[in-house]
């Protein structure tokens, strides 16, 4: 790289002759291994939420401190340090800065281009995001980049009812992945480049390493990357946690799904074309609608879209319709009209998605205005913006659509009585408007009732570059870099303060902040040395290729228990030193150590698998069954890349 970096006192590089000289295993050694017993035992099994148990070995952890003869277990003036750490900062910045572009309705748009060019499957959707964080985290932190897309990779599983939990592993994986990019990808290769310096001023001038450039590992990043993505595309299926349960009856969701579960109506909402001059031209939207038995929820024109559209509205030509009906009959409509039939919403995608409109039930109280009118005495879509479906009324259902239950019925003119249950197909922004009205009684209740503000883009994408700009081409630690970003966010009302702290995943912070603890008491006990040099001198005499396998997998296992920073200090040293001593390269050997640190998919303890796991509701096996092919994989490849390329 071009610049260099101080190296704080606390990563002072261990002497070369550390291997030497043997670690006798103290009793606080033995306390740490068992508390490093008891956390992995507590993340398998469940018995707690992950959470809770990081606190619980936190408090464990300090109360065992004060006991006689194990006062250097811990430093308890420092014990809750971990909620001010750089790294705990500055995921609580991510999720606000995400937040914050979630808000202005980027994020939706985002999600609506990578439909538009990866479909709705599986396959293809997988691939799409998890290139895109992977290409973003090779120039920013991992768990940034990962955080930024937590919301459009919701949006995505909303409007393909695809679970999050099929998504948003293999996109967190590919952002752990996309570290390995460059050499400013991750904390443990931004240092890289600062321990070799330190440590070549031990090392006598033939044996100096040359230190690595911005682009020097990107081979084997790219190589980590794809084999991640191709990874989900062939065995995800298997590997993946399995579908997420549905949402209740009462909360805001998907139109079909709804219909077909509770009024057995089986509707599809699909988009057509009429072509320029057809014979629909100048024929209303109600006439269609009450001679072939289907909805027509939204029409497009010379550029304008129009929702929940007046039923008097004349055809024009060459148009867009968003019909909602069964698929058979719309089908037949088609044929006799002449009318193309799309295999997939298109313009109409975003507006009939989960995440901005649905399906919603509203009662009519019997001192409302609109008991003895109808629909159409009311302009029901003009004035509220509400397309009519069904109405429920006793053991009787009215609507559009025939089913085996009931006939096709003109619900536009049925009076309302007192306790009508009116079916609606409304955007989310329209019902909050109606359930301040005294003359319904909105059921509904849980749908997105947010207030986007897509006038503070600018502000919004300013401030972002800001953050991300701090970070590229400045020395300004990661949390303030971040924090600035979040900072101007909520300064310019890009979101007010609340939001913000809604917006942060505060399990994931307990978890990683009760976390630290543990992992400097493991490096300050010598903990971490004794096992490293009990590893190692298994390995002694081994060929060069194992050698460097073992340090990858040592590396690997340290990364697990304790920060990768932590793992890639304490190791960079001792594996110059046995690369030395063996005849090979130590900056290779080095190199290895700083990207093994990556390799960290088995238990959530990496920044990014505990920001993933709350919103995907994943449980500690899922990372062990997926997470474990993952870490082989990553070793295989990176140790065959590295000596490819180097």
């Amino acid at each position: 790289m071009g610049r260099s970096r101080r190296i704080p006192p606390q990563y002072t590089p261990i002497a070369k002759a550390y291997p030497l000289d043997p670690i006798s295993l103290s009793t606080e050694m033995i306390v740490v291994l068992a508390l490093l017993g008891f956390t992995v035992f507590l993340f398998v099994s469940e018995i707690v939420r992950v959470d809770l148990a990081a606190i619980l070995v936190m408090v464990l952890l300090g109360g065992l401190s004060y006991l006689p003869g194990l006062g250097g277990l811990a430093d308890i003036n420092h014990l809750f340090d971990g909620f001010a750490s750089n790294a705990v900062i500055s995921i609580i910045a991510v999720m606000i800065i995400g937040a914050g572009l979630d808000k202005t309705g980027l994020m939706t748009k985002v999600a609506a281009s990578i439909l538009k060019y990866g479909g709705t499957t599986e396959r293809r959707i997988i691939p799409i995001i998890s290139g895109t964080v992977g290409v973003i985290s090779s120039f920013m932190q991992n768990v940034g980049a990962a955080a930024l897309f937590l919301p459009v990779v919701s949006r995505i599983s909303s409007r393909t009812s695809i679970s999050l939990s099929r998504l948003l592993m293999p996109m967190g994986f590919c952002a752990i992945l996309g570290g390995t990019m460059t050499m400013v990808g991750s904390s443990p290769l931004i240092l890289l480049n600062d321990l070799i310096l330190a440590t070549n001023a031990d090392l006598p001038a033939d044996q100096q390493m040359e230190t690595f450039g911005l682009f020097s590992v990107t081979p084997v990043g790219i190589a980590l990357v794809v084999t991640g993505i191709l990874y989900f595309m062939l065995f995800g299926r298997w590997v993946l946690p399995g579908e997420t349960s549905k949402g209740d009856a009462a909360s805001g969701q998907s139109m079909n799904e709804y219909l077909k579960r509770l009024y057995g109506l089986k509707a599809d909402i699909i988009e057509v074309e009429v072509p320029e001059g057809n014979i629909l031209l100048g024929q209303s939207f109600n006439d269609l609608m009450d001679v072939h038995h289907m909805y027509i929820i939204g029409s497009y024109f010379k550029g304008q879209r129009w929702i929940s559209p007046v039923v008097e509205t004349e055809i024009t030509t060459p148009c867009r319709l968003a019909i909602l009906g069964r698929r058979k009959v719309i089908e037949e409509m088609a044929d006799i009209y002449g009318l193309n039939i799309l295999p997939e919403l298109d313009i109409f995608a975003e507006e009939f998605a989960p995440t901005k409109s649905g399906v919603a039930e509203i009662v009519i109280p019997p001192d409302s205005q609109v008991i003895g009118k109808t629909a159409q005495d009311l302009m029901l879509r003009k004035t509220y913006g509400m397309s009519m479906l069904a109405i429920h009324r006793g053991e009787e259902t009215f609507s559009h659509v025939e089913t085996e239950d009931h006939e096709a019925s003109r619900i536009g003119r049925v009076p309302f009585r007192a306790g009508d249950t009116m079916v609606v197909h409304v955007q989310w922004e329209n019902l909050t408007r109606v359930n301040r009205d005294k003359d319904f009684v909105v059921v509904t209740s849980d749908f997105p009732q947010e207030e986007m503000r897509p006038q503070k883009v600018t502000w919004a994408l300013l401030f972002f570059s800001i953050a991300v700009g701090m970070i590229l081409f400045t020395d300004v630690r990661l949390s303030l870099c971040l924090l600035t970003g979040a900072a101007g966010m909520i300064v310019t009302k890009v979101l007010d303060i609340d939001e913000a702290y809604k917006a942060v995943g505060w399990n994931t912070v307990f978890l990683l902040a009760s976390l630290i603890p543990l992992g400097q008491a493991v490096q300050s006990t010598g903990t971490a040395e004794w096992i490293a040099q009990g590893i190692l001198s298994v390995l002694e005499g081994w060929p060069i290729w194992a050698l460097q396998a073992g340090v990858a997998i040592l590396a690997t296992i340290f990364t697990l228990v304790m920060s990768n920073v932590g793992a890639t200090v304490l190791l960079v040293p001792l594996a110059v030193s046995i690369a030395i001593a063996a005849g090979g390269d130590p900056a290779i050997f080095a190199m290895t150590v700083a990207i093994s640190t990556s390799n960290s998919f088995l238990i959530p303890t990496h920044q990014v698998n505990a920001l993933i796991m709350g919103p995907a509701g994943y449980r500690v096996i899922d990372f062990v069954r997926t997470g474990g092919v993952m870490t082989i994989l990553f070793l295989i490849v990176s140790m065959f890349m590295m000596n490819v390329v180097f």
